[in-house]
């Protein structure tokens, strides 16, 4: 869905707060992981809370109704403080993906309750409207508050799956990019960061907004990696979780 559509603006009520909760979780789940292994810096900083107004950015927010992506504010820690060091900022670094997945985990089970609970005839109604649907809207139309619990279900599946891999990517300031750091010997690890210091962003920032330039520039949507990856969650989902109506 093209996020300056007027089918996105209908649908942002159902869409944003899946990826809110998301985001929130995250990096609720990067400041335990670092108070874990001794680091108090996320917890005087007030991050060590599922109040998802500690965690918000501004700019990243702003890019959830531009470009239909957005981040939270990265979580403060002392790697001087972890103990010991470099496990702990492996774990600091994945604890958010960790908490992706997980999250992922429970909406494609809610998603199986929610197919039972529903009963074979009207689940295969509801799957297959969406399936032939023109818009996320129209498919509401049809379908009422069953369509509605369906989709935010399987939006926040997919966007935590989408979360998960995405920041698994080795470009700062992704959790990636500290793995990797982590991984290296001292002097790989000094000439690695300093590259990503010089070119890092600018890759990222390439791959959320590229696509939406191209857009604007060719004057029809572009849909790129991020859009790719979220459809294909999709599809998996339905694979892992046996979603697709027999």
């Amino acid at each position: 869905m093209d996020p300056l559509s007027p089918a996105w603006w209908q649908m942002l009520p159902i869409l944003a707060p899946p990826l809110l909760l998301s985001l929130t979780l995250h990096e609720f789940a990067h400041a335990r992981a670092a108070l874990a292994f001794g680091d108090r810096t996320a917890l005087n900083a007030g991050r060590v809370t599922l109040n998802p107004l500690a965690h918000l950015d501004p700019i990243g927010t702003a890019m959830i109704f531009i470009v239909g992506f957005g981040w939270a504010k990265p979580v403060p820690v002392m790697d001087s403080n972890l103990h010991p060091r470099r496990l702990g900022e492996i774990v600091v670094s994945v604890a958010g993906v960790g908490a992706n997945f997980a999250l992922a985990i429970c909406c494609g089970l809610g998603l199986m309750i929610f197919m039972r609970v529903l009963g074979p005839s009207e689940y295969t109604d509801v799957f297959v409207a969406w399936v032939g649907r023109e818009t996320d809207s129209t498919f509401l139309a049809l379908t009422g508050t069953s369509g509605m619990v369906f989709l935010m279900l399987l939006h926040a599946l997919s966007v935590n799956v989408l979360l998960g891999i995405f920041n698994l990517v080795p470009l700062f300031p992704l959790d990636g990019h500290h793995v990797v750091r982590e991984l290296l010997p001292y002097n790989a690890a000094r000439n690695f960061m300093a590259w990503q210091m010089r070119f890092g962003r600018v890759l990222l920032l390439a791959l959320i907004i590229g696509p939406r330039i191209l857009s604007q520039l060719t004057g029809r949507y572009v849909p790129g990696p991020i859009s790719y990856v979220y459809m294909y969650a999709q599809r998996f989902a339905f694979d892992l979780f046996s979603l697709i109506p027999g």
